[in-house]
């Protein structure tokens, strides 16, 4: 296969171009010589192996990128562990086998840094995947990403398929989901503190211990990374993406306090749910590629909060997002 991948002239799918990651993607798109393929959810349900096959041999994309996935936070996981797992198994399958029945040229699957074993020695390298148990807390959706991860590592062995996976760490940015029931950390604590300085209050609640170590990166520098790994990757092995170092969620809630300008106190809930105590990638593959992310954790969350005001204000965010 060859190792480096033209975008010039290519007709490239992002399924799940309205989300975080997806959005992100098409932003960066629109440097390379391509076209950008996309359907939206009333469009095209990602779940539907029947429609998605009709779809894609009618659109007959170069490349796919599946940045498509039914996401969410601890308690969004813990509450419906049916639907992580049975949504994000079919848009994988699904999606996978599209492309390889209308053939596509390239495939990028987007997997989670959370396919690997909760005791994991940290920095996490790609070769702890299944080496032990996953956390409990995301397992139905971490076991979703396990089975496209394979899959692509499959569909390569037997059809000889150029289908490549990469695992982010923690992600946020610009069109993340401010819902506080299934929001993700940074999200969830931006609105959090923006709603207490709003309403004057004197302290602001942190669920967890605020022990454990997190490592975040900006949705932008993944989009630039996803694309630099289809252009410069092709192997069996998924690829991890992070930021180089990671921050204890006590002093992630500090940084966005003082961005967003909070100024009470910061109360620890430990009654809710920690999950593991460290989550960092090792990313030599890609630093040996030459890539590295260029966007700072304070410069980034500031650039978030800032998309969250602004949303609130045109009313971009839906409406059971918005303060009440």
């Amino acid at each position: 296969m060859p190792k480096n991948y033209s975008l010039q002239n290519k007709n490239i799918w992002i399924a799940g171009h309205n989300g975080l990651v997806g959005s992100a993607l098409c932003r960066r798109l629109e440097r390379e010589n391509c076209s950008i393929l996309s359907a939206k959810r009333a469009e095209l349900d990602c779940r539907d192996q029947v429609a998605v096959l009709a779809w894609m041999r009618l659109n007959k994309p170069d490349a796919v990128i599946i940045a498509a996935a039914k996401v969410g936070g601890i308690a969004a996981n813990m509450n419906a562990p049916a639907e992580f797992l049975y949504d994000n198994l079919m848009i994988a399958a699904n999606i996978i086998h599209a492309a390889y029945e209308s053939g596509a040229q390239k495939l990028l699957f987007l997997g989670s840094s959370c396919i690997y074993p909760k005791d994991a020695q940290n920095p996490i390298t790609e070769e702890a995947l299944l080496t032990g148990s996953l956390e409990p807390t995301n397992a139905p959706y971490a076991l979703a990403k396990i089975a496209g991860v394979k899959l692509c590592e499959s569909y390569r062995a037997q059809y000889g398929c150029d289908f490549i996976s990469a695992m982010p760490c923690n992600l946020y940015g610009p069109g993340d989901n401010f819902d506080l029931e299934n929001a993700h950390v940074i999200p969830a604590l931006i609105r959090k503190a923006h709603e207490a300085v709003i309403s004057g209050a004197s302290e602001l609640e942190i669920w967890g211990s605020g022990k454990p170590r997190r490592e975040f990166m900006y949705v932008d520098d993944l989009a630039d990374a996803l694309v630099f790994l289809l252009q410069h990757y092709s192997g069996a092995a998924p690829v991890n993406i992070g930021a180089g170092g990671d921050v204890t969620i006590a002093a992630l809630a500090e940084t966005i306090a003082n961005i967003v300008g909070f100024k009470g106190a910061l109360r620890f809930n430990d009654s809710r749910p920690d999950g593991v105590s460290q989550k960092l990638l090792d990313c030599t593959i890609m630093r040996e590629k030459g890539w590295k992310p260029s966007v700072s954790l304070e410069y980034g969350l500031s650039q978030t909060y800032e998309w969250y005001v602004h949303a609130l204000e045109s009313t971009i965010l839906r409406p059971r997002q918005v303060l009440t």
